[in-house]
């Protein structure tokens, strides 16, 4: 395009809707999510008790620090077993950011929580499921989310990819607002699988999350394509190359 026409040329508008598909980061390492989150593929954060151990650093600290890094749902887990504690450890931490979303373990006690967790507005996510009928109860109860671990199925000799179909199934048959959160994910390809079997969003560790762009087709092309350019000796930024 020559020089005199630039200034008249209007870019085309294109319309984006929102991923259907949400890609969360299973970490506590707020240094690596604000690495991760700057891709602008980061939808939310998962932790756990386990996790927060991990990183030695007071929880609520933790938690208010990621809620500020990311806009997406934030899960922060209970550590109570019995309802009531739950219920109240729950609405602590629900206090910390509007995008906490209060993780509970799939129990009677976690659901009753998360029942009374979802009616004062609070989103939660039910973490630990290993089965369909697990997944309907949380449903029912008014979960945001529910978690299946793929990975430990898998462990096990099971298919835990059949569980997300299972479960997405019985959602779609009742219309459940309540989200598939794919957890557990081992690899790219757990990542490829949960997408194709319908899950809402899947979440992953940083390690596996930097492995989804990866391939050595894609280096090797990109290794030829910066070759053969640099033999041009062109450049784009160079204003007279736009000279007509």
């Amino acid at each position: 395009m020559a020089a005199g026409n630039a200034a008249s040329y209007e870019a085309p508008h294109f319309s984006f809707r929102e991923a259907a598909v949400q890609l969360f980061l299973d970490t506590t390492d707020t240094a690596v999510l604000e690495e991760l989150a700057a891709t602008g593929l980061v939808d939310g954060v998962t932790t756990n008790p386990s996790l927060i151990a991990k990183s030695g650093r007071p929880m609520l600290e933790v938690i208010a620090e990621i809620c500020a890094l990311v806009e997406g749902p934030v899960s922060a887990e209970v550590a109570a077993t019995d309802a009531e504690t739950m219920i109240r450890e729950g609405e602590r931490l629900a206090q910390i950011a509007p995008n906490v979303t209060v993780k509970v373990p799939l129990t009677f006690d976690g659901l009753q929580a998360t029942r009374a967790l979802s009616r004062q507005g609070t989103m939660v996510n039910v973490t630990l499921c290993f089965t369909a009928v697990q997944a309907l109860l949380a449903a029912k109860a008014g979960a945001t989310f529910v978690s299946p671990f793929i990975g430990r199925l898998d462990d096990m000799g099971f298919d835990g990819m059949r569980l997300i179909d299972e479960i997405r199934t019985i959602y779609d048959q009742y219309d459940f607002d309540t989200e598939i959160l794919a957890a557990s994910i081992r690899t790219p390809d757990h990542v490829k699988a949960a997408a194709i079997a319908g899950a809402d969003c899947a979440t992953i560790p940083p390690e596996v999350f930097r492995r989804l762009i990866q391939h050595p087709l894609t280096d090797k092309g990109l290794e030829q394509f910066t070759a053969d350019w640099a033999g041009t000796g062109q450049s784009i930024l160079d204003a007279r190359a736009f000279d007509a």
